[in-house]
């Protein structure tokens, strides 16, 4: 029997890249997102006329279309990458981020329960719920340690705190009606796909095109990226072997500050794209005012998925950065069709 799996948000950076790898392995993936400002059907191109592959265009919270895609495919699993996931918009509009992440979420685990209940037998023993979320449910880290499952939350931005609203809806049904969920929280993100208000893809993007590379604050602040081949392997081996009910941090093992990243991008720009002038895109880097109440410093410590399941991250920051670049490069038409009249690269999120 073909394994089937729902996947909620597959057209945006981290769930297309998810179901680009997965239909390629021979799933049958059940698509479905909203198509927000950051879902993109042109992620899936390569989908096009697979029928490994079905996308629906429609809303999580939408309890009537979910059931019955739930009913009509029969999935063995259902993926929640469905998220309103930007710190900067969360400042400007946290409404969106609790109708979503929050409201979304709630009515998706009801037809997921619902559904499960369905089940009989073998089918509802293997079925499973996995709820994708962040690193930054968990606060803001001092100059040490790191952050584990048993880390207090402390959300400190409206995504923040809207992702661990989310989380805990999902701890809620597994210990209420008993739902089989697997919870990940994940560091920074990076690779192909990225929509390009994110630092990386938003730095290479404005460095093309001679403009100022913003970085907030001194640009000190830490973060631990991860390459999104990486996640995307570590969710699929939660899926096969993670406890029932239990949370794992995935996390690249690569604490980095902002200042460094966008410095590492210069660098790799100027071998690969000099400017015209010749002088280095590091000319480009511009100080501004820091994102209201940014965290200073994420780290995250994913021993417990090593230690259990044997993931760890393929690539190294060097290895990830670098393939990141060579793919933004020999995809500018994508980047070029992604950015619409509401975004053009511009300053988000000052809370003004």
């Amino acid at each position: 029997m073909t394994t089937t799996w729902l996947v909620t948000g597959g057209a945006g950076f981290i769930g297309g890249n998810f179901v680009l790898g997965a239909v390629r392995r021979g799933i049958r993936v059940v698509n479905l997102d909203a198509l927000t400002y950051a879902g993109n059907r042109d992620t899936l191109a390569a989908l096009d006329g697979d029928p490994r592959h079905v996308f629906v265009h429609g809303d999580i919270g939408d309890r009537a279309l979910v059931a019955r895609l739930l009913a009509e495919h029969r999935p063995q699993a259902i993926l929640n990458f469905a998220a309103e996931s930007h710190v900067d918009r969360s400042i400007d509009g946290p409404a969106a981020f609790v109708q979503t992440n929050v409201v979304g979420t709630l009515a998706l685990l009801e037809a997921a329960r619902d559904y499960w209940k369905s089940l009989q037998g073998e089918a509802r023993e293997a079925f499973r719920f996995l709820h994708v979320s962040t690193d930054e449910v968990y606060g803001s880290l001092g100059e040490t340690g790191a952050f584990t499952e048993d880390t207090p939350y402390a959300p400190n931005s409206p995504y923040a705190a809207s992702k661990a609203a989310s989380d805990h809806l999902v701890r809620a049904f597994h210990h209420t009606y008993g739902l089989p969920t697997l919870t990940t929280n994940c560091s920074n993100n990076y690779g192909p796909y990225q929509f390009p208000e994110k630092l990386i893809p938003l730095i290479i993007a404005r460095a093309l095109a001679g403009e100022p590379l913003p970085v907030y604050g001194d640009g000190r602040q830490v973060r631990d990226w991860l390459y999104v081949a990486d996640h995307c392997a570590a969710i699929e081996t939660v899926l096969a072997g993670g406890r029932v009910g239990e949370t794992y941090n995935i996390g690249g093992n690569a604490e980095k500050r902002n200042l460094e990243v966008v410095e590492v991008l210069c660098d790799l720009l100027d071998a690969r794209r000099p400017r015209a002038d010749g002088r280095s895109y590091r000319a480009q880097i511009a100080f501004v005012a820091d994102r209201p109440g940014h965290d200073r410093r994420y780290a995250i410590d994913a021993g417990k998925l090593r230690r259990e399941l044997g993931w760890s991250p393929a690539h190294s920051f060097e290895q990830g950065i670098a393939h990141t670049v060579d793919w933004y490069l020999a995809h500018q038409d994508w980047v070029a069709r992604v950015l619409d009249g509401s975004y053009r690269l511009q300053r988000i999120g000052t809370a003004a």
